[in-house]
């Protein structure tokens, strides 16, 4: 009972609802973090140690990046009963306010954990739903009259690690482990709000309570013994998937829930007995191909045995699933980064639940996860019109949505109650053939593709973009080993479909993401997203294509010198991939850099080479790209400009990675008809921040009479774009924008700057208003970036501005699949809206 002592001390159990405790007899291994916000948020770091959580109040919270130390004030013991406490603590009581359990878990010890603590070195390894890997806790040297025991917590160099470009944990995942809310969500409940039952009825607190301590890592364990229509056998070998059928778009109806569909592999999980086997949808076993980390942390499911449908894949920095990166993990034999979503349970502790209906079945499964590693992901399922659901799945360039029957059984093979619908086209083909790179020895510069209809192996082009310049050269070394004399299609190649071409025998199986059929029956703008070693080559056949209304493409006449020239080498981007996305968004893309005098950063070696701005000719220009004279520079040389899609492509054969606009077209040189403000944030600074500057920018320029427009740079930040009728001179728009900068900066010195001077910008956001000066550009939008991740500069409607949309969220491999699922194009209004600087300063103060 000393334990709790001074914790007890410090409350009175009458006013707070947190609970009284007493000391555990036994010993276990939770550890739960708090998200505490009292007189300053901060995060409580709890431990279970001999029978109590020894507690350190963690400042800044915890970082993920490998020796960035933070501050944990050593605190009195807490009862294990605290692990599960959510809600207020009153005003006028010690730490009164708001306490969420931002993550929970077990722990383990390196080292012998009382000696660790006693000499104040403690080296242990989380298993959380948020954290995980190894960590320190590390005592720092008192000094005279210090109050409190100072110690520091320390992320160990890991798998599990960050570095300090990627997201923060902290603002990542804000909410709730137990119960899925923000802080914002508890703050301001009655104390005695119970997170499980609502506000507590004053009698039912009479009631005599539980003599079992909640321990913070405790998980329910679903009893398959208890639910009707699970039948007990035993655990088969393997069960055959359950496959979705594609449809054009999801069905309606309240029988109907949706899931975002994955773009990574899908496997069934085994487990018995602690053994874990991963299961391709074939039956395969590839539990080694994975690595440790996942078939660990199914083997921390309280379970015996159990079948668990699931789909493992890798997620960008950006968020999203993406079968390409999946793949170059596997080639490079990189495990640290797979993610398992698990959408089904089959089969649990002696009971087969194919029978249940699916609602039961994934209850069940979520329950069974709760207390799970981060490595395994529950997924989510939304119910509603499955049409807004695809639409917003699409404009976040996700791959689709699948569609299930809420009360239908498990039923294996490809049937009516799963339901597929594609934001794109995606198609497994067979590799048979290939044509040698332009430009490297021993790799492929592009793939010769074909479906089976029946046993005759049909051809549908060629494949010239998505594989890395690694991958180029291991699909060359695999092809060669299999090459063959003969044409393995059953009919005759055209001359030109046959140049080049070095055919192989048809035993490895691609999928490839394109954009339609041509009338011939060829793929149009292909790219390659990985290899299907899962997949038996006689068994792809051409999928049914979307119904559409009959497509008049783009389409450009400018020949294209070594097309397989890889300009972004991780993404596989090669100059014939970039000609196929521009003109995938030239309707979009036209309006802001047709007739326009241009800046270009060219990168002839692609992102990895060296890369120069360029304004003025250079030998061998394309004869489509157009020069032009600046009036107030006639004997200078002239000025770069396109007139259609044939000048942009011949900036794309030039190796132009970006495109950087004058703020006035060719036809008035001297009145811009746009204004940029560029927010671009310091290092340290977080996205929500930018977000916030984004939106105080509109308002005040629509303070002014001015219409905003939203777009992602494709860098760090963001930028907010106004029409212009252009009226007003440079001068005047330098001077207006000018004011707003400085009024931001001057409202906000501790967020905004306005001077471009970096030792000032550490912490805070530079209002960049030069942009608007004559001879000054700015990114185009759609124009892509000559920087790692091949990231475009985005549209995006103002609803969409959100923390899961960072600056470099939209590339050139997703973008495409988003401009093709527009209904309205964010920016449609973009040019009606414009509108003229009525007032030489903009609004100095901010509305409230």
């Amino acid at each position: 009972m000393v334990a709790l002592e001074t914790y007890r001390k410090k409350r009175d159990f009458k006013t707070t609802s947190e609970p009284k405790g007493r000391k555990a007899r036994k010993t276990g291994n939770s550890f739960v973090i708090q998200k505490h916000d009292a007189r300053r948020l901060h995060y409580d770091f709890r431990l279970e140690m001999d029978g109590v959580l020894k507690s350190w109040a963690v400042t800044r919270g915890p970082s993920l990046v490998p020796g960035e130390k933070r501050l944990a004030v050593h605190v009195e013991d807490h009862p294990l009963e605290y692990g599960d406490f959510e809600g207020t603590i009153p005003k006028g009581e010690y730490g009164g306010g708001t306490v969420i359990i931002w993550d929970r878990g077990t722990w383990a010890p390196v080292h012998d954990p009382d000696r660790g603590y006693a000499k104040g070195h403690m080296e242990f390894e989380l298993h959380g739903k948020k954290l995980s890997g190894r960590w320190h806790l590390v005592r720092m040297q008192g000094k005279p009259r210090e109050k409190h025991e100072n110690w520091l917590l320390i992320k160990g160099e890991d798998e599990a690690a960050r570095s300090e470009r990627d997201p923060d944990i902290l603002e990542e995942k804000p909410k709730s482990v137990k119960t899925g809310r923000e802080i914002a969500e508890v703050a301001g409940e009655d104390p005695g709000w119970s997170s499980k039952t609502g506000k507590i009825d004053k009698q039912a607190v009479k009631a005599k309570p539980s003599k079992k301590p909640v321990v913070a890592d405790e998980a329910t364990v679903p009893d398959p013994s208890s639910v009707k229509g699970a039948k007990k056998t035993r655990l088969p070998s393997f069960v055959e998937p359950a496959l979705a059928a594609l449809a054009p778009k999801p069905p309606t109806g309240e029988r109907w829930i949706h899931e975002i569909k994955f773009d990574g592999y899908r496997l069934q999980v085994r487990i018995e007995a602690g053994r874990v086997k991963l299961l391709t949808r074939s039956g395969l076993d590839w539990t080694k191909k994975f690595g440790k980390q996942i078939v660990a942390a199914f083997q921390d499911l309280p379970v015996g045995t159990a079948l668990i449908d699931g789909e493992l894949v890798v997620e960008t920095a950006a968020g999203a699933s993406d079968f390409s990166a999946l793949q170059a993990d596997l080639s490079a034999d990189r495990t640290d980064r797979f993610v398992f979503y698990i959408f089904d349970l089959l089969y649990l502790d002696g009971y087969n639940l194919q029978g249940l209906s699916l609602v039961e079945r994934k209850t069940m499964l979520q329950e069974l996860v709760s207390g799970a590693s981060t490595l395994i992901r529950y997924s989510e399922h939304f119910e509603g019109n499955g049409a807004l659901i695809l639409d917003h799945a699409c404009r976040l360039s996700l791959e689709g949505i699948v569609s299930k029957l809420r009360d239908a059984p498990y039923r294996p093979g490809r049937g009516k109650s799963w339901v597929k619908s594609k934001c794109s086209e995606r198609q497994e083909c067979v590799i048979a053939g290939y044509v040698p790179s332009t430009t490297s020895r021993k790799a492929i510069g592009s793939l010769v593709m074909g479906v089976y209809n029946g046993k005759k192996l049909e051809h549908v082009g060629r494949v010239g973009t998505g594989y890395s310049a690694s991958l180029a050269e291991d699909l060359y070394r695999r092809l060669e080993r299999i090459r063959v004399q003969e044409s393995p299609f059953a009919e005759r190649l055209s001359a030109d479909a046959a140049r080049q071409v070095r055919f192989t025998k048809p035993e490895l199986v691609a999928d490839v993401e394109f954009r339609s059929w041509t009338a011939d029956g060829n793929l149009r703008h292909a790219a390659f997203r990985g290899l299907r070693e899962d997949k038996d080559p006689t068994e792809v056949v051409r999928e049914a294509a979307r119904p559409a209304a009959p497509l008049k493409p783009e389409g450009h006449s400018v020949k294209l010198t070594h097309p397989d020239r890889i300009y972004w080498p991780e993404q596989g981007v090669t100059k014939e991939g970039l000609a196929d996305y521009y003109t995938d968004v030239w309707k979009y893309v036209s309006p802001f850099v047709v007739g326009r005098p241009l800046a270009l950063l060219r990168s002839p070696e692609g992102i990895t080479g060296q890369s120069f701005f360029q304004k003025h000719a250079w030998k061998g220009l394309n004869p489509n790209i157009a020069l032009v004279k600046d009036p107030k520079d006639k004997d200078g040389e002239p000025l770069i400009s396109v007139n259609d899609l044939d000048g942009l492509i011949g900036l794309v054969q030039s190796a132009v990675l970006e495109i950087h606009p004058w703020g006035s077209t060719i036809a008035d040189w001297e009145h811009p008809d746009m204004i940029i403000m560029d927010l671009d944030p310091g290092d340290d600074v977080p996205w929500t921040k930018v977000i916030e500057a984004a939106q105080e920018t509109r308002q005040r320029l629509e303070q002014a009479g001015l219409k905003a427009f939203l777009k992602t740079s494709g860098g760090k930040g963001l930028h907010v774009v106004v029409p212009l009728k252009p009226k007003a001179a440079w001068p005047e728009v330098k001077a207006f924008t000018k004011a707003i900068a400085d009024s931001m900066a001057s409202d906000s010195p501790d967020l905004y700057v306005s001077t471009i001077t970096k030792s000032k910008r550490k912490g805070k956001i530079l209002i960049d208003y030069l942009r608007n000066q004559r001879g000054a550009t700015a990114v185009a939008p759609y124009s892509t970036r000559a920087r790692p991740g091949a990231a475009v500069s985005m549209p995006l409607a103002w609803d969409e501005l959100n923390p899961g949309i960072g600056p470099n969220y939209f590339t050139v491999l997703n973008t495409p699949i988003r401009v093709s699922s527009y209904k309205t194009d964010p920016w449609a209004d973009f040019r009606a809206a414009a509108a003229p600087i009525e007032k030489p300063k903009a609004p100095r103060k901010k509305s409230t």
